[in-house]
C-alpha cells in the first residue's frame, strides 16, 4: 500500500513577496512584481523589464562568508527551504536524518556566477578565477547546500528540465515518499537567471515581451495582446511528508498530493507541439495516478506564460482532457504577477495552489482585458475569486518538450 503524501510547510521567495503571508496577500490582491531591470544596464536590449526579488535578505540563515561562496540561486533556495521548515515547525533530528531528503528543481543553475567568472578569466587570466567557481555554478549545489544546512542525509538531487524542473522535482519527491524511500522531503525549485547573457539569449529567441513602457501590464497570459513572457526569479520550496509522519507530530497540513504525470513532446527544442497532445497526456496521467475523475478538478494553476503559442496550446490541451468540463473550470496564471520564474515556477505555483486549496480563494490572471478566440476558458480575470476548491492541478511545460503536472487536493482524514 502506498503512503499518502501531504504538504506541511511553504517557503516562497518571489518577486511579489518573501514568506507565505506576504506572497499570498500579494497574489490575491493582484499585485504585480514586474518592473524595470535594476541589476544591469539594459539600454541595448529590446526587453528591459523583469520580475526581480525585492528586499532579499539572507542574513537570518546564511553568513556573509557563506553567501560570498554561493550563487544567488543557492541563496534563494536556502532561504526558501528555511522558511518552509519554520512554517512546518519541523526540525530534522539525527534520528530522522536518513529518512529526510532534498529534491530541488533548477533550470539554469548559477549562470550569474558563470558570467562573472568568465569575465575575470578573460580580463585577468585563469589564476584569478575563484576556487569556488564550479561549486557555485553547478545546478545540484542547492540540494547539497540545503542538506548540509538542515542535516538531511536521505535522497538528494536536482532535476533540470527547464521550466518544468521544480514540478518534476516535486513529482519525484512525491513518488519517493509514496514508496517509503523517505518520510520527509524538502522539494521545489530555485532560479536566479536575470543576467545579461540569459536576457540576451531569450531576447534573440524573441520569447520575451517588449512592452517596456508598462512593466506591470506586460505579462498578460491568455490575453489577445500578449507578446511574450517576462523573466522572473526566486525560489519556491515545500515540506512534503508522509501522512503518518505528519500526523505523528501533529503537523498543520495545507494539502495532499494525489498524482503526478510527465511526458515529452518529442517535437521541438523550444516550440510546444502543435496540438498540445503530450501536455494533455501528462494531465491524463496525473489524473489517473491520482485516481480521480476530470469532473472532480475545480481549478488549474496554468503554466500560462503569456506567449502566443503556449497559452493557445495549453488551452487546447485542457479542452482535450476535460471536454465540456473545461468550461466549468477556473484556470489562472500567477505568472501575470510573478513573471516566469523558469525552473522555480512550478515550486512557487505549487505553493500558490496549496494555499488556494487551504483558503478557497483562487488568485487571478491580471492584465486580462482582450479575449482571444483561441483562449476561451474562465481565466479568473483581474480579481481573485472566493470559491470552494477540492481538487486542483498545476501545469509546467519546459523547453525541450518537458511536461509536468501535479494534482493536489484538500486533506481529508
Amino acid at each position: 500500500m502506498k503512503n499518502r503524501v501531504v504538504i506541511t510547510g511553504l517557503g516562497p521567495v518571489s518577486p511579489v513577496g518573501i514568506g507565505k503571508n506576504n506572497f499570498w496577500q500579494s497574489l490575491i490582491q493582484g499585485k504585480c512584481g514586474i518592473d524595470r531591470i535594476s541589476y544591469f544596464d539594459t539600454e541595448k536590449y529590446p526587453t528591459k523589464i523583469a520580475a526581480e526579488v525585492k528586499d532579499f535578505d539572507y542574513s537570518n540563515y546564511i553568513s556573509t562568508k557563506e553567501a560570498n561562496r554561493m550563487d544567488k540561486n543557492t541563496q534563494f533556495s536556502i532561504v526558501a527551504a528555511m522558511l518552509a521548515l519554520e512554517d512546518s515547525k519541523l526540525k530534522i533530528t539525527e534520528k530522522d536524518s536518513y529518512s529526510a531528503g532534498v529534491i530541488i528543481g533548477s533550470g539554469i543553475g548559477g549562470i550569474g556566477t558563470f558570467e562573472k567568472q568568465h569575465k575575470i578569466l578573460l580580463e585577468k587570466g585563469p589564476g584569478r578565477v575563484s576556487p569556488f567557481f564550479v561549486p557555485m555554478m553547478i545546478s545540484n549545489i542547492s540540494a547539497g547546500e540545503i542538506a548540509i544546512k538542515i542535516g538531511a542525509k536521505g535522497p538528494n538531487g536536482v532535476i533540470t528540465t527547464a521550466c518544468a524542473s521544480s514540478t518534476h522535482a516535486l513529482g519525484m519527491a512525491f513518488k519517493l515518499l509514496q514508496h517509503g524511500d523517505a518520510q520527509i522531503i524538502i522539494s521545489g525549485g530555485t532560479e536566479a537567471a536575470i543576467s545579461p547573457m540569459a536576457l540576451a539569449g531569450f531576447c534573440k529567441m524573441r520569447a520575451l515581451s517588449t512592452q517596456n513602457d508598462y512593466p506591470k501590464k506586460a505579462s498578460k497570459p491568455f490575453d489577445r495582446e500578449r507578446d511574450g513572457f517576462i523573466m522572473g526569479e526566486g525560489a519556491g520550496i515545500l515540506v512534503l511528508e508522509t501522512l503518518q509522519h505528519a500526523k505523528e507530530r501533529n503537523a498543520n497540513i495545507y494539502a495532499e498530493i494525489f498524482g503526478f504525470g510527465m511526458t515529452a513532446d518529442a517535437y521541438h527544442i523550444t516550440a510546444p507541439a502543435p496540438e498540445g497532445e503530450a501536455a494533455a497526456k501528462a494531465m491524463e496521467i496525473a489524473l489517473k495516478d491520482a485516481n480521480i475523475e476530470t469532473s472532480q478538478i475545480d481549478y488549474i494553476n496554468a503554466h500560462g506564460t503569456s506567449t502566443p503559442l503556449n497559452d493557445k496550446l495549453e488551452t487546447l490541451a485542457i479542452k482535450k482532457v476535460f471536454g465540456k468540463h473545461a468550461y466549468n473550470l477556473k484556470v489562472s496564471s500567477i505568472k501575470s504577477m510573478t513573471g516566469h520564474m523558469l525552473g522555480a515556477s512550478g515550486g512557487v505555483e505549487a505553493i500558490s495552489t496549496a494555499l488556494t486549496l487551504k483558503n478557497d480563494i483562487i488568485p487571478p490572471t491580471i492584465n486580462y482585458n482582450s479575449p482571444d478566440l483561441d483562449c476561451d476558458l474562465d481565466y479568473v480575470p483581474n480579481k481573485s475569486k472566493k470559491e470552494i476548491v477540492n481538487y486542483a492541478m498545476s501545469n509546467s511545460f519546459g523547453f525541450g518538450g518537458h511536461n509536468g503536472v501535479i494534482v493536489l487536493g484538500k486533506y481529508k482524514k
